[in-house]
């Protein structure tokens, strides 16, 4: 396809700075100012509003964004034949994209539409095909539960520290140990996991974020 030229084009580029820099913003602090954005990308406040007329579908489009992301990796990690590297692949995949940041902090503060749901159902089925077929194959702890995976990406998601860079290296380095510890062991896990009426209760939007920094 022909790259894009003139106005068309430097909208295009403009919806991509956008997008860039509000990931950057917003998934460091939710509630940051659209003005942030705006700055962090270089452009004006009225080209931002011009392509997302609010907060709220500026972060809506994030979301958007990272489970169409989320989804390319978990259909990648299915290619593999070895259960074990289909698991691992996606949950490193999940954790290097930082989709999981993208999605999880964003929750609660829009409404979420068709497409959100649906992506967001597609999501959840592939990860638990991948869980399924590791467990099915005696490779992962047979009381791992597919809402355990989230638990456990949020928990990787909150480790920053210094720059990008190191921050990705960190990362790296936990999502190992995360995984040696999910091979299967006779040892039983304590408690119970999250249920998906406690994972979903955090996408309900919350009155004193819906319409902070607009």
């Amino acid at each position: 396809m022909a790259a894009l030229s003139g106005r068309r084009g430097q909208a295009a580029r403009n919806d991509v700075t956008i997008l860039d820099a509000a990931r950057s913003v917003l998934t460091a602090d939710p509630t940051a100012a659209v003005s942030a954005v705006a700055a962090a990308a270089g452009v004006g406040i009225s080209a931002l509003y011009r392509r997302y007329p609010s907060k709220e579908a500026l972060l809506a489009q994030l979301c958007l964004d990272g489970l169409n992301e989320y989804l390319v990796i978990a259909r990648e990690a299915q290619t593999a034949t070895d259960p074990w590297e289909a698991f691992a692949t996606f949950v490193r995949g999940i954790v290097a994209a930082d989709v999981h940041g993208l999605t999880v902090k964003l929750a609660g503060r829009f409404m979420p539409s068709d497409e959100h749901r649906r992506l967001a159902a597609e999501s959840g089925v592939r990860a638990e095909e991948i869980l399924a077929a590791a467990h099915a194959a005696g490779v992962v702890r047979d009381d791992l539960d597919p809402q355990d995976l989230a638990m456990i990406w949020e928990q990787l998601t909150a480790i920053r520290l210094g720059d990008a860079d190191r921050t990705a290296a960190l990362r790296r380095r936990y999502v190992e140990i995360h995984l040696q510890g999910l091979r299967a062991s006779p040892a039983p896990l304590p408690e119970s996991p999250p249920t998906p009426a406690e994972l979903g209760a955090r996408w309900v939007p919350r009155s004193d974020t819906t319409s902070a920094g607009s």
